[in-house]
C-alpha cells in the first residue's frame, strides 16, 4: 500500500488531488501538508502543518509516517511570481530541492508538475512538440525548465523516480485559482452563473487548457504507470482543449444567452499568453502510458455551470 504525502495541499490543484487519492488509496494512506492548517484536508485524513523549505521538518515527516510517494505542489504562479520574481525562484525551487533531496535519502518517487509556462522563445506555437528548445520569459517559466532539469537529473544520477506533466491552464469548480495567467478560464464561469459582466484580461489568444477531472486522472495514471514505458518522465505534454477568451465565452453564451463579456487587457498577462503554445503535441503521453482525455470544452462548460449554480452564490 503507498503512503503518499502530498506538499503544497492547500492550492488549486492539491486540495481536490488529497482527496481524489485518498477515495483510490484510503484516507489514513494519504498525507496532506501545507503552511497553515487546513481544517477541510484534516476532516478526513491524516494533515501536517509545515513549511517544506524547513528540510528537516520535511524529512522528519517523511520518516516518521513511512511516505515512498511525494507529490511536490509548491509553486508561485505566472503573474504572483512576476511580481515578486526572487520569492518565486526561493518558494518553488526551494521545495523541489528539497523534496528531491529527501526522497533520494528515502527512496520516495517524486511527482512535481511542470506547465505549459516552461515555453518560450522560438517554438512552433501549433500542436508544440514533446522536445523543443525552452526559453521562457518568466520567473515561473524558468523554475519549471529548471525543475525538469533537475527531476532529470535526479533520475539519471541517484535513481530518483522522478515523473511530471506539462499541465495546461487548470479549470476546476471547487477550488478558486490564484494568479495564473489562465485564471480567467474559471473566473468567467462564475460571472456567467452570477449574472454579471465579465471583465476578461487577455484577448485573440489560444491556451491549452484541462477541467481538473482529467488533470487529477493524469497525475495518477502517470504514477502508476510502468516505469519501463517512461522515456521521458520529466515533463511530458498533455493537451485536453485550446480555445481563446471568445471562444469559450461563445460556448457558454449557448447556455447562458444574455452574458456579456469586455475586455480590460493586462500587459502582463496578455504578454505571457502570447509567449506561451497555443496548442500542444501530447503524443509521447498516449503513446508511453496511454494518456487520454476524457473532457472537451462544451462537456466541461455543462458541468461548471451546474455545479456552480449548486453553490447558490
Amino acid at each position: 500500500m503507498k503512503k503518499i504525502l502530498i506538499v503544497g495541499a492547500g492550492g488549486q490543484i492539491g486540495s481536490e488531488l488529497t482527496g481524489y487519492l485518498r477515495s483510490i488509496y484510503g484516507g489514513s494512506n494519504v498525507f496532506a501538508a501545507d503552511l497553515r492548517h487546513n481544517e477541510a484536508l484534516a476532516g478526513d485524513g491524516p494533515f501536517i502543518q509545515m513549511d517544506v523549505l524547513d528540510r528537516d521538518r520535511y524529512a522528519y515527516a517523511v520518516h516518521k509516517n513511512g511516505i515512498d510517494t511525494i507529490f511536490n505542489l509548491v509553486a508561485l504562479l505566472s503573474a504572483t511570481g512576476e511580481k515578486n520574481p526572487q520569492l518565486a525562484w526561493n518558494i518553488n525551487m526551494g521545495a523541489l530541492n528539497n523534496s528531491l533531496e529527501i526522497a533520494r535519502e528515502y527512496n520516495c518517487s517524486v511527482f512535481t508538475p511542470s506547465s505549459i509556462g516552461a515555453f518560450g522563445g522560438d517554438f512552433p506555437r501549433d500542436n508544440t512538440p514533446q522536445d523543443v528548445v525552452m526559453q521562457p520569459d518568466t520567473m515561473y517559466g524558468v523554475c519549471k525548465v529548471t525543475g525538469e532539469l533537475l527531476s532529470n537529473y535526479y533520475y539519471t544520477r541517484y535513481g530518483v523516480d522522478t515523473r511530471s506533466v506539462r499541465f495546461p491552464g487548470i479549470i476546476s469548480n471547487v477550488t478558486l485559482p490564484g494568479g495564473g495567467t489562465t485564471d480567467y478560464a474559471v473566473e468567467i464561469y462564475y460571472a456567467a452563473v452570477k449574472g454579471e459582466k465579465f471583465v476578461c484580461p487577455v484577448r485573440d489568444v489560444y491556451m491549452d487548457m484541462m477541467y481538473m477531472p482529467d488533470a487529477l486522472r493524469a497525475m495518477v495514471e502517470l504514477m502508476e504507470a510502468d516505469p519501463k514505458n517512461l522515456r521521458h518522465r520529466n515533463s511530458f505534454n498533455i493537451a485536453s482543449m485550446s480555445f481563446t477568451p471568445e471562444i469559450i465565452y461563445n460556448e457558454i453564451r449557448k447556455r447562458i444567452p444574455d452574458f456579456r463579456m469586455t475586455y480590460r487587457i493586462d500587459p502582463v498577462k496578455q504578454g505571457i499568453a502570447e509567449s506561451w503554445p497555443n496548442s500542444l503535441d501530447d503524443s509521447c503521453a498516449r503513446e508511453e502510458w496511454g494518456w487520454k482525455p476524457q473532457w472537451d470544452l462544451s462537456s466541461m462548460t455543462d458541468d461548471m455551470i451546474a455545479a456552480i449554480r449548486k453553490k447558490n452564490l
